[in-house]
């Protein structure tokens, strides 16, 4: 007797990037900021800890929701919080799409797009990005009930222009999502459009700039009549106290975010700068990674085995396109400094 929905049963899960149980390793796999979050935020989750962990949280996270809604010029009612970014996309594609609905999505971009659709029994549309990562033409004519957009994408790091966005949403007849996960290191961003876009929302994480990836907190910014709908399908309490106190710190302290995402753009520099060097070839990132197209004559595969048997972690992805690459995350300067030490001296011994 089967017990499990037949989409589940041939789904292909998600797959993490791999999480050493050593701490001795450089750890440039994940897209973690290398940096502490806001000391303040720490302290506000330390004191819902205390105060009110007993208790259920607001279910809709009005004190997050009144201070993002200062700091981003929009408002509360446009602003929906979960637990990461990750859910509030489970969210997007169970309030847009019904079983068998299409969904439209880039590659190669966040490959858990379309396990979402997966899940839901939706239909995947997968459009192919041209070669310099510019909007595919065809995106928008798939007829799709929900379009997903990372911008910047991953892993490319590659930003594509509001402008654009703006075009595409408006010669769509569904929603359109578009991811900002990494948007904090980018040179521009999206959320001007929302008050033009009636059918756009725009999600965000503090996992990557504001350095609380083990908090799991996200949130999207949408035209209120699609933040009310998306209400009825979140989780009654879907994100702790302790995790919307210190997203709630953390989003205020804006003048943390900025020195950390300063130091790791100018870092960001030195890595494709030092990769280039070095025979690689990189995408122009507006993120904190780089992908870095491996050299000539080498194998993308070996060099992260290589590398991996230093210590160091980078993501390699065993995928059309991206099976010449590595993903790696912008570290320290002292880890990034190390990287290419150690890239320098196996591509040496490959040449001997």
């Amino acid at each position: 007797m089967r017990y499990v929905r037949d989409n589940i049963a041939c789904l292909e899960g998600y797959t993490p990037g791999f999480q050493p149980k050593e701490a001795d390793f450089i750890k440039l796999n994940t897209n973690e900021n290398p940096y502490p979050p806001s000391p303040l935020s720490i302290k506000a989750m330390k004191a819902a800890c205390e105060e009110s962990i007993r208790k259920y949280p607001p279910p809709l996270a009005d004190d997050f929701r009144d201070a993002a809604s200062t700091v981003l010029h929009v408002k509360p009612e446009e602003i929906i919080c979960g637990f990461g970014s990750d859910d509030i996309l489970t969210i997007a594609v169970r309030t847009f799409c019904d079983q068998g609905d299409p969904v439209a999505f880039t590659y190669p971009s966040y490959s858990l797009y379309e396990i979402l659709a997966g899940i839901q029994g939706a239909q995947s549309l997968i459009v192919d990005f041209p070669e310099d990562f510019s909007l595919p033409e065809e995106l928008k004519d798939t007829g799709a009930k929900l379009t997903l957009l990372a911008n910047p994408n991953a892993p490319s790091g590659t930003l594509i222009k509001p402008s654009t966005i703006k075009t595409l949403a408006a010669g769509l007849a569904g929603i359109l999502l578009v991811d900002e996960a990494y948007v904090d290191f980018a040179s521009d961003n999206c959320l001007r459009l929302i008050r033009e876009c009636d059918n756009l929302v725009i999600t965000r994480t503090f996992s990557k700039a504001y350095s609380l990836a083990g908090l799991r907190f996200g949130f999207a910014i949408a035209n209120p009549h699609l933040v009310n709908e998306m209400m009825k399908v979140k989780d009654s309490y879907n994100v702790s106290a302790p995790g919307m106190a210190g997203a709630k710190a953390a989003i205020e302290d804006q003048k943390w975010l900025k020195k950390n995402v300063d130091q790791i753009i100018n870092t960001r520099k030195t890595l494709s700068a030092g990769l280039e060097s070095l025979g690689f070839h990189c995408q122009p990132s507006e993120t904190n990674f780089v992908l870095a197209e491996a050299p000539e004559n080498t194998v993308a595969k070996e060099l992260y085995q290589r590398l991996f048997e230093n210590k160091i972690l980078v993501r390699y992805f065993n995928m059309p396109r991206l099976d010449h690459c590595l993903r790696i995350t912008v570290g320290t300067d002292k880890q990034i400094a190390r990287l290419l030490a150690v890239l320098k001296e196996i591509l040496n011994e490959e040449e001997m």
